[in-house]
């Protein structure tokens, strides 16, 4: 698992979620062929995190992009040139229904979430592109996915640091920076 990644996790963990990372999705021949995609292996997802008080399993693909632009509507647009690469699930409707839909099937058989589950794709990351936060927030909004952003993480981070000890890097961390200097 990357640190960014983590992090996410860690933070979702706190919100009251059941987390895993690398979740990897048993696609069938149909689901393949739905997808166009006949020799695919199992399809892999960041995170996948379940809330059993409301049966939310929240689908997170995590982008940091800390060192360089940020994140961009184009790249979620399924006309968009880097559609074809990172994004997929955001920017191929086919592709997202299926794997979504699979997901939710493999997780109710395998017991860790109740039937018909709610989906919900999530994008974290760590930076979006210089004047495309409204965009893509409006994005976000009409395909009613979610957006981590870094003002997500910042606040998360930030409560992490007021609230008591916990032994996880992203606690630790947050307490070091957020929690003031000592005298």
């Amino acid at each position: 698992m990357e640190a960014f990644e983590q992090v996410v996790s860690e933070i979702l963990w706190r919100e009251g979620f059941c987390v895993r990372t690398s979740v990897k999705v048993e696609l069938t021949r149909e689901d393949k062929k739905a997808i166009d995609l006949p020799s695919s292996p199992r399809w892999e997802l960041d995170i996948v995190a379940y809330r059993p008080s409301d049966n939310l399993l929240r689908v997170v693909e995590c982008k940091s992009y800390l060192d360089n632009p940020g994140v961009g509507v184009k790249w979620l647009d399924p006309a968009g040139a880097k559609a074809a690469g990172r994004f997929k699930l955001f920017s191929k409707p086919k592709l997202r229904e299926v794997v979504l839909n699979r997901l939710s099937v493999q997780f109710s058989e395998q017991g860790l979430c109740r039937p018909e589950p709610k989906v919900r794709l999530c994008l974290a990351c760590g930076k979006i592109r210089k004047g495309a936060r409204e965009r893509l927030t409006q994005h976000f909004k009409e395909n009613d996915w979610e957006l981590l952003d870094e003002k997500w993480l910042q606040d998360s981070l930030k409560r992490m640091a007021e609230g008591g000890y916990e032994n996880q890097v992203s606690a630790v961390v947050a307490k070091l920076l957020l929690h003031g200097t000592a005298e």
